[in-house]
């Protein structure tokens, strides 16, 4: 070990400083690699004292003699949460390097990213090289930061702020006129300069730039220009929020606003409230004649288009104002105002023939047939008052119903071919593909590829299984590949080892998987067979009974014998009501599985229970609310499942877990589960309510992905089905809402909707609060907007009866709405009670608004 490097592991920052002042370059440089050690070893061990740090900054500073080396080391981030930089020693061990090693030193430290957290002290030493040096002030963005950071962070005594404010350290700061105009560049600065957080307001970032712009240190019209560039240029909500705020502090007087004219027009396009201060400035402009005739035309045609009805609102009234007070831009005025009869909100478009109406006398004839055309995009609800006002009928279009096509069922490929093959599919599922298609290939393969040649499936095998994984099918993978010693095969086969029934064996669908798959590493390592037979042969989990009569009798002709699991998966994938010919050739099979199957196949097959609503009186608390708060289903158990292995059994038992406590923890609903009952899309939805219900009442994610494999499930589709598909509407994360929007559409594609019953159950589910109104509406309206008008209109026809009782929710009028626009897009007529009836009361409400409007489109 060095002296140097000696003192520097004591600390000693002084006595490191002097011994390398006296030390030749050459030996400078020959103690660099124990000081990157020494740094290496601080940082590993989190143990090192700030002296012990300080001494090794100074003693690595000094001996650098390559000046990129030297901004590599002091630029560190190993350095930055440590008190070093201001230490005498570190200075002088700069001063000490030429005048061309400082430059370039601070030029590289300039131009670093500066620290993430906040404000470093390392600033410090590179303002000080910039006065020593007397040379430009960096302007590179990290040093714009660093700067900005520094001057706003107050010194403190006793917890207390003391010291001159931030106004003071600027405007007697050489750097200001340099670097504040490079504030308004700097990318997502905004947050930064809200501070200091410990100033008043008149204190902060943007009173005090406004201040200093006008006592002259900064150019006051470089700064607005700056500015409104700034907000032009877009960004973080927050970022803008913060700019807005210096624009008002800087408060331009009309003159420099009329000279801006063209850049507050661009701003109109931008952040929410960006768009509402320069539309508020060009309103004032046009008020006092400073603007083009031209401009709120041009305005018009921006703001209505935006969502914001604030900033619709407040146009209208500008266009209002304008001809009011000069009735001679009443042609204009009206022209424009019709740019809202596009506007999805009807109140806006409301507001807008309202416009029209008082200013349309001065207007004159000559825009009558533009208002007509423009009539045409407003609601139907409106079209009597638009004839009445423009003279003629307006063209209502009309809207077919619109459907997705019936999904067709893919079939499955061809077993897999090759075991290199084989090897390269169960790599894609280990690595998370989440295909039943995928997976039962895979799983039917290794079985295959087991009986015909072991040795050829364990080389091509070896690859993926030396890659640890969790996942089911790479225990087979083992087992098929004779990895797997009988004591670990059997302790898997028997629940003991693997996983396979820890949270995955928390519903009976998994449990069912579970099984299969110890059945099968059961027989992978004790007696291999040729295929399994539960292997579908169609996407949806669905398998042809004539193509599982013909396995079960290449297994006799093999002398094999069934697994119990796989033969009863089998067995509940294949349609009720088989083919015949497939029920005769059945009765030609002489095992005892064949005779079960066969008396299967001939007596029907697993029954369809129907589902009955859980009373609430027998509802227990599940989760954070009462299951009573929930619509709940209830099934008797299948019949004639008598002889299933015990997982099957259980699947298949009455639901009896509905109305109990849920588990801290459920996984998720997958694919594999509707492929575990293809045929009976009821009973698995009645099986996995719960879940689904979570995601509207309880918030939680992911559940309703199901839904669209349900839907394209076969079997009846009864009030499971349409429960689990009405939570899902109502579900709190959109890709959920989706999910159950597309379920929707193909159970009505299918011919399978029963709208009424979803209706009536959705509005059960709004008034018992497992379901917001706002969420089903949004979910409805997605479905609408795909051209399904009467199909959502079948479900809002018996949902607002029930939802307009004494005590409408909230988000009433949002499903309104919805049925103004889907009643008038599919001809529906015919009135509603209760809609009349609300419709009746007036007041200006929005349900009340919207009913009215409804009421009137029911009436033709």
């Amino acid at each position: 070990m060095s002296e140097l490097l000696d003192l520097v592991r004591q600390g000693d920052t002084a006595g490191a400083a002097a011994l390398a002042a006296d030390l030749t370059p050459e030996q400078r440089r020959a103690e660099l690699p124990g000081l990157r050690a020494r740094r290496k070893e601080l940082r590993d061990s989190w143990t090192g004292r700030g002296d012990a740090w300080t001494a090794l900054l100074v003693a690595g500073t000094a001996c650098h003699t390559a000046p990129s080396a030297a901004a590599d080391w002091l630029g560190s981030r190993v350095f930055e949460d440590f008190g070093g930089w201001k230490h005498p020693a570190l200075l002088e061990a700069v001063e000490r390097q030429s005048a061309e090693w400082r430059t370039t030193v601070l030029d590289r430290l300039a131009q670093r990213r500066a620290p993430g957290w906040g404000w470093s002290e390392h600033f410090r030493l590179l303002e000080h090289l910039v006065r020593t040096l007397d040379c430009p002030v960096p302007t590179a963005d990290p040093f714009v930061v660093q700067w900005q950071r520094d001057r706003a962070f107050p010194q403190f005594d006793g917890g207390r702020p003391v010291g001159p404010d931030l106004y003071v350290r600027l405007a007697a700061d050489p750097f200001t006129p340099v670097l504040a105009p490079r504030l308004f560049e700097v990318a997502e600065i905004g947050s930064d300069l809200d501070g200091p957080w410990s100033a008043p307001e008149e204190g902060r970032w943007p009173a005090v730039l406004a201040r200093l712009a006008a006592d002259g240190v900064l150019d006051r019209t470089d700064l607005l220009d700056r500015c409104l560039a700034r907000l032009l240029r877009g960004g973080r909500p927050a970022d803008q929020r913060v700019f807005l705020l210096v624009l008002r502090a800087l408060a331009p007087d009309r003159d420099e606003y009329a000279a801006r004219v063209r850049t507050l027009v661009g701003l109109l396009d931008g952040h929410s409230t960006v768009a509402g201060h320069a539309q508020q400035v060009l309103a004032a402009l046009d008020t006092a004649g400073r603007l083009a005739p031209e401009v709120p035309a041009e305005v018009s045609a921006t703001v209505l288009f935006r969502p914001e009805k604030k900033l619709v609102r407040a146009q209208l009234g500008w266009l209002d104002r304008a001809a009011r007070t000069s009735p001679e831009r009443a042609g204009p005025v009206v022209l424009a105002a019709a740019g809202a009869f596009g506007h999805a909100d009807r109140g806006l478009q409301e507001q807008a023939l309202k416009v029209i109406a008082r200013h349309l006398a001065a207007a004159g004839p000559a825009v009558l047939p533009a208002l007509r055309e423009a009539a045409e995009q407003l609601d139907p609800a409106h079209h009597g008052r638009a004839a009445e006002l423009f003279g003629a009928e307006v063209r209502t279009e009309e809207h077919g119903e619109l459907l997705p096509p019936v999904p067709q069922p893919r079939p499955v490929p061809p077993p897999v071919a090759t075991p290199a093959e084989l090897a390269e599919e169960l790599g894609a599922v280990v690595a998370g593909q989440d295909d039943v298609v995928a997976f039962e290939r895979v799983l039917d393969g290794l079985v295959r590829h087991a009986w015909s040649d072991r040795q050829a499936l364990a080389e091509a095998l070896a690859p993926v299984l030396r890659v640890a994984s969790w996942h089911r099918l790479h225990l087979v993978a083992e087992a098929a590949a004779g990895l797997m010693t009988p004591a670990r095969a059997h302790a898997v086969a028997h629940g003991k080892e693997g996983g396979l029934r820890g949270y995955h064996g928390a519903t009976g669908f998994d449990a069912q998987l579970a099984s299969r798959i110890e059945e099968v590493v059961r027989r992978l390592a004790a007696r291999p067979v040729p295929y399994l037979l539960a292997t579908p042969t169609l996407a949806t989990g669905a398998l042809d009974a004539g193509v599982l009569v013909d396995r079960l009798a290449g297994y006799e002709r093999l002398g094999v014998a069934a697994g119990p699991v796989d033969l009863a998966q089998a067995m509940l994938r294949v349609a009720p009501g088989a083919d015949p010919a497939a029920v005769a050739a059945a009765g030609l099979l002489e095992s005892p599985e064949g005779e079960r199957l066969a008396r299967w196949l001939r007596t029907g097959g697993l029954p369809r229970p129907v589902s009955v609503l859980l009373e609430p009186s027998t509802a227990r608390p599940l989760g954070r609310r009462l299951s009573a708060l929930r619509r709940m289903v209830e099934q008797p158990a299948a019949a004639g499942i008598e002889g299933f292995p015990r997982d099957t059994a259980q699947l298949l038992g009455p639901p009896a877990l509905h109305g109990g406590p849920a588990p801290w923890w459920e996984p998720e609903p997958v694919p594999h589960w509707a492929a575990v009952l293809p045929h009976h899309r009821e009973e698995v939805a009645a099986r996995l309510l719960r879940q689904v219900a979570a995601v509207a009442d309880l918030d939680s994610r992911g559940a309703a992905r199901v839904l669209p494999y349900l839907a394209e499930a076969d079997g009846p589709a009864g009030l499971a089905m349409h429960l689990a598909v009405v939570y899902g509407l109502g579900a709190r994360h959109p890709e959920d809402r989706t999910a159950a929007v597309d379920a929707l559409l193909v159970l009505a594609a299918r011919g399978d909707l029963d709208g009424a019953l979803l209706g009536r159950e959705a509005a059960e589910l709004v008034l018992l609060g497992a379901v917001k109104p706002n969420r089903l509406a949004a979910a409805l309206r997605a479905a609408a907007d795909t051209g399904a008008y009467g199909t959502v209109w079948s479900v809002l026809a018996a949902a607002l009866p029930r939802l307009l009782g004494e005590a409408p929710p909230r988000a009433a009028g949002e499903l309104l709405a919805l049925g103004v626009d889907c009643a008038g897009r599919s001809a529906a007529r015919g009135p509603i009670a209760e809609v009349t009836a609300v419709a009746g009361r007036g007041g200006t409400a929005r349900t009340a608004r919207e009913a009215k409007a409804l009421a009137a489109v029911l009436a033709g």
